[in-house]
Parts: structure tokens; C-alpha cells; sequence
């Protein structure tokens, strides 16, 4: 595990991340910041977590050249981190694995989670089940709607789901729940936030147990390529796929790392889910960071054709990388998403999430961009088929609009 802008010490990225939670939760985060500097420093706890990501998870990914991809941008060569191929189909798992295992340490017996895309609840789910813990996870009913496959693949690993009925019915309002159930229950139950997000020491422990991809990622570049990539890409919401590819390539000045957000429908408030484009700083789950706020520090509806990205704010981590200047961020739309999830899969065979289509997009824009001697590195985050019946619906959708308009579909073109 490799850091990259803070320890443990302070909880603070800059001006960035700390505590704003209520006085309940302080003594659980402090219980929680300790076990984790105990368990960092035990060698049989760094090789349990070692052995589970190589045996269960089957860690290292592959690192995977896409030619095809590369041909279609006509400029540098284009290379996917392939977290898709780990079990449970995303990088969640890295995360859920090594909290459940801390969990277990501290005597935890309950678990609970929240979840957008599903993928987070999934592998919490599966953590569980690998371990014997009892898990619940929180879900908003539109998510819930968008990925009834994870539904059911949570229930089926035995975890109990609460469907979160109010506000946006999102990730942020299945957050807000998850958080109250931890107040109430922090003798018995750890929580394991899916993200770089919440309140300190989360965003710190979340980005340390994904910085396995960064580590192997970088090991893979130096071998196959025989040096560093010249730019790293990853799609960011909450941030922790971003963070855990980023971190280990953050000290070296050559490498670009380049962070697309969610740009839905538009700019305008509600229409998107960028919140270090167009987000100022604010506090949203414990931390402050960048936030989709209106003036009187309400927290802004999102947008994102993607239930992962579909968030208000942003771990603080990446809003220090922002206003420090080492990570560049960028917006992808719904439809440039729409777009390289049928390209990665036409020309590759690899059909990924939409979150990592935004990745796609905004990588196939950047080497095309670049020499041809160069190398782009994406996150493929994770797998698509969480997310193809609302792809199907919303190309449908896109076709039908398109035919009335008497346009051309552009995967026609």
C-alpha cells in the first residue's frame, strides 16, 4: 500500500478533509484510526490481506494493450488496468476486503454499507460472506431500480438491502441513512464507506487499500513498457478508483493524471454530477471538500447516466490534487459515455461500466491528442454487465429521439 498526500496524523489534504460529524461518532472514528495504525504496522495482518486479494480476489489484474481503441484515437497508445476482471467485476473489492478483515480485528460483528452503482454493496456482500460477518447495505430506490441485477446479487450473498425512499433516492441520500444506522450502532458495527469520502480516517484507509492497483499498475508499466506511462486516466465520483491508481504515480512529475467527472446533461445545476468542475468547497458526509452547493450551502440534485458517479461531492483528497494543480479533471457527458461503452465493446470485446466509460472517452480524446510513441494508462474500474439493461434502455431511448429528429445515430455513423 503506498500513500500519497497526508498520513493518518491529521486527517487534513491541505485545507481539505477532518471530522464534522456529531460528538457520537468521534470515539468510533478515533477506535477506528487506532486499529488501523495497529493493523498497519502487524505483518500477519498486511499478508492476510495480501493473500485474500491473490487467492479470492485474484490480484494482480491484467494490464491490457487496446490497439483497436488506440487506432480509433490516432495518436498515443492506449493501455487498460484491467480492475473489471476482479471477483465480484470492480475495484470495490480491494476496499470491502481489507475493512472486513480490520473489522474482524476490532470484534465487529455487524456490517453495514452504503451503495450506488451496486458494486460497493456486492463486494461488501461478498467480503461478508467470505468471513461470516452480517452485512445490511443501503441503497436509494432509483439506483435500486437502475441495478436490480446487484440487488439481487446482494440477497443472494445474504445481505439484507434497505431501500432509501427520500430525497434524490441516490448514493447521497443512501449515505445520509447508512450514517444515521452507524450512530446508533457503533459498539456493534463497522461501517465501510464504498469511497474516498466521509470523515477522517476513511478517505486515508479507502485510497491505502486501493493504491494495490497504482502499485501493481506502475510495476506493469516499468515491464511492459519499459518506463512510466505519460498519462493515467480514471473516472471520479466519490474518487476511490482515481485515488487508488493515482497515489503511487503522485511524486513522479513526468505523468499526467488526468480525473474525468460525470457531465450528465449539461453544465447547469442538477443536470451533472461534477462537483470539482463546477462545485465549491463545502462539507458533505463528515469532510470538506468540493460540493454541488446552491448559495445557502444546500446540497445540489445531481445527474449521471452512471449510479457510481452519481454523487454531489468528492473525496478531499482529490480536491487538494485540484487546487494544488497535479491532477488535471476533466467532464465526460452521458452521451460521450454512451458512446465509448459501445467502442470499448465493439473494438476491444470488453464491455466496461459506465463509469469507466467516461474514463474511455475522455482517454480516446487525450491520446488522440498525443504522439504515437506515447502511453495512455485507463482504469478500467470495472465490468458492464451491472449496467447493460439501463444502457439498452437509454440507447433505445437516444435511437428513438434521434430518429424523430431526423438525425443519425452516431454509433450509425
Amino acid at each position: 500500500m503506498s500513500g500519497a498526500s497526508a498520513g493518518l496524523g491529521d486527517g487534513r489534504f491541505g485545507a481539505f478533509g477532518g471530522r464534522y460529524v456529531p460528538e457520537t461518532l468521534i470515539t468510533a472514528l478515533e477506535e477506528l484510526e487506532l486499529a488501523w495504525n495497529e493493523a498497519r504496522a502487524d505483518p500477519e495482518f498486511e499478508a492476510e490481506v495480501s493473500a485474500c486479494l491473490r487467492d479470492f480476489v485474484g490480484r494482480p489484474t491484467a494490464f491490457t494493450c487496446a490497439p483497436r481503441l488506440s487506432a480509433r484515437a490516432g495518436g498515443a497508445m492506449i493501455w487498460l488496468k484491467r480492475e473489471d476482471l476482479a471477483h465480484t467485476g470492480a475495484h470495490k473489492i480491494n476496499n470491502t476486503v481489507g475493512q472486513v478483515l480490520l473489522a474482524r480485528r476490532m470484534g465487529k460483528k455487524r456490517i453495514i454499507a452504503e451503495t450506488g452503482a451496486g458494486q460497493h454493496g456486492v463486494a461488501t456482500a461478498t467480503a461478508c460472506a467470505r468471513y461470516g460477518l452480517a452485512c445490511e447495505v443501503y441503497m436509494g430506490t432509483e439506483d435500486a431500480r437502475r441495478q436490480s441485477l446487484n440487488v439481487f446479487r446482494m440477497k443472494l450473498l445474504g445481505a439484507e438491502v434497505h431501500e432509501v425512499d427520500s430525497g434524490s433516492r441516490t448514493l447521497k441520500d443512501a449515505t445520509n441513512e447508512a450514517m444515521r444506522d452507524w450512530m446508533g450502532s457503533v459498539g456493534e458495527t463497522h461501517y465501510i464507506l464504498g469511497s474516498v469520502v466521509g470523515p477522517h480516517p476513511f478517505p486515508t484507509i479507502v485510497r491505502e487499500l486501493q493504491s494495490v492497483i497504482g502499485v501493481e499498475c506502475r510495476a506493469q508499466c516499468l515491464k511492459v513498457l519499459g518506463g512510466l506511462p505519460d498519462a493515467v486516466v480514471a473516472c471520479v465520483g466519490g474518487g476511490s478508483n482515481a485515488a487508488g491508481i493515482f497515489a503511487p504515480f503522485v511524486t513522479d512529475a513526468t505523468v499526467r493524471l488526468i480525473g474525468v467527472e460525470a457531465g450528465g446533461r449539461g453544465d447547469q445545476p442538477g443536470q451533472h454530477a461534477a462537483p470539482l468542475t463546477f462545485g465549491t468547497p463545502g462539507v458533505l458526509h463528515g469532510s470538506l471538500s468540493y460540493v454541488l452547493q446552491d448559495r445557502e450551502g444546500q446540497t445540489s440534485n445531481v445527474h449521471s447516466c452512471s449510479a457510481g458517479l452519481d454523487y454531489p461531492g468528492v473525496g478531499p483528497e482529490h480536491a487538494f490534487w485540484k487546487d494544488s494543480g497535479r491532477v488535471e479533471y476533466m467532464v465526460a457527458t452521458d452521451a460521450d459515455a454512451l458512446e465509448a461503452f459501445q467502442s470499448l465493446s465493439r473494438l476491444e470485446g470488453i464491455i466496461p461500466a459506465l463509469e469507466t466509460a467516461h474514463a474511455i472517452s475522455s482517454a480516446v480524446l487525450i491520446a488522440g491528442a498525443m504522439p504515437a510513441d506515447q502511453h495512455v494508462v485507463v482504469n478500467c474500474s470495472g465490468r458492464g454487465d451491472k449496467d447493460v439493461q439501463e444502457a439498452m434502455r437509454l440507447l433505445e431511448a437516444r435511437d428513438k429521439n434521434a430518429s424523430k429528429a431526423g438525425r443519425v445515430s452516431p454509433a450509425r455513423e
